[in-house]
């Protein structure tokens, strides 16, 4: 066979592959968002001279719940933003960014489940994530600390309430997604570890979620963590923090 030959049939055995790879991603689901839930005693571990962390308390909120780091869009950030504003956005200068407008509603839901909102979290969210979803401010602050709620009243949320100062396993992190989202939505999720002294402790769960937030349906977190990619877990055991230092 000559050197044509053979190249026409590599050809044709990749094209042959990579259907059946586009075939198998979609049926696997594709992640088109990202809902990042802190745990924030842990994040405070790191970070304790920030407006929320020096306030902390074993009796606020986020001492026991999630706490909303963000709702990220896939693959874009910045979206018809001003140089000056992601110069500041990059640099930290959160204070320095557009005040976001929020019904007292929505601001009143966002200061209980971010408690970042007293470092100007949301603007730098806004700014660098939900600009890029079509969405008011609003809506998206909204459609977020929804999410953040729903898994704060599932089984995940129990077993770190229930095992403060105790280590956790990845494999149970697992089963109590399955078991509040349905089998194999602890395959959607993501975990971050971070040292605190000589501990490694759990600081965030990202979980993939599947369709656009955006269409106004407010559909349920199962349904979107289902319709979701794979991935790996990453950190596999941490310890769940207790507020304070």
């Amino acid at each position: 066979m000559g050197n044509l030959g053979f190249r026409v049939i590599v050809l044709f055995l990749l094209s042959i592959a990579a259907a059946g790879s586009a075939f198998a991603q979609e049926g696997g689901g594709r992640t088109r968002f990202i809902l990042a839930a802190s745990w924030q005693p842990a994040f405070c571990q790191t970070n304790q001279r920030k407006a929320e962390c020096a306030s902390q308390a074993s009796d606020r909120y986020d001492a026991k719940n999630f706490s909303l780091h963000g709702l990220w869009p896939m693959r874009k950030d910045y979206c018809g933003v001003s140089d000056a504003d992601r110069s500041a956005d990059k640099d930290g200068d959160w204070k320095d960014l557009p005040e976001v407008t929020l019904s007292t509603e929505t601001k009143a839901m966002l200061d209980k489940v971010m408690p970042g909102t007293q470092s100007a979290l949301e603007r730098h969210e806004w700014i660098k994530h939900g600009t890029c979803t079509g969405m008011s401010a609003d809506a998206y602050f909204a459609d977020a600390a929804r999410l953040i709620e729903d898994l704060n009243g599932s089984a995940v949320r129990e077993l770190f309430a229930a095992s403060i100062g105790k280590s956790l396993t990845g494999d149970a992190i697992k089963a109590a997604f399955d078991k509040s989202f349905g089998p194999g939505a602890g395959d959607r999720v993501k975990m971050s570890c971070r040292r605190a002294g000589n501990s490694r402790v759990i600081s965030e769960l990202t979980i993939g979620l599947s369709a656009d937030t955006t269409d106004g349906k407010g559909k349920d977190l199962s349904d979107l963590i289902q319709g979701a990619g794979r991935t790996s877990f990453g950190c596999n055991e941490g310890i769940v923090d207790a507020a304070g230092f």
